[in-house]
């Protein structure tokens, strides 16, 4: 028997703006798109990404804070090339997608970028 990572499903306000911002961040299209559901495979055939709405959904707040709605995982997207151009390039791209930069930033090689629905996610030179 053999186990593998197919999709992350992120829970969200809105599934198709999730996967349109993601879409046009990574250059995906929805392979299946319900009206509460998204899902978008990899092109190149590594993990995919879903989205579920959820009436009752609380954004993240990044960094933690006591008494506040925790983030449950956040995605990771390597830049390449690895130039400092390329990241801000990323970064550019990111944002006229719809993501908002994170206040906190704490290393010069990533930044942290909030999605549509308040998901960190990380743009990090390998």
């Amino acid at each position: 028997m053999r186990l593998s990572l197919s999709t992350v499903c992120l829970d969200c306000h809105d599934a198709h703006a999730m996967a349109e911002f993601y879409g046009g961040l990574l250059g995906w299209e929805a392979t299946i798109a319900e009206p509460d559901w998204v899902l978008m495979r990899d092109p190149a055939g590594g993990t995919g990404l879903s989205f579920q709405a959820e009436p009752a959904y609380v954004e993240p707040v990044w960094p933690e804070q006591p008494d506040a709605q925790q983030k449950m995982l956040h995605l990771e997207l390597r830049v390449s090339p690895a130039t400092h151009a390329a990241l801000q390039e990323a970064v550019e791209r990111a944002l006229a997608a719809g993501g908002r930069l994170a206040e906190h930033q704490f290393r010069d090689d990533l930044r942290v970028v909030l999605d549509p629905s308040g998901h960190p996610f990380c743009l990090f030179l390998d």
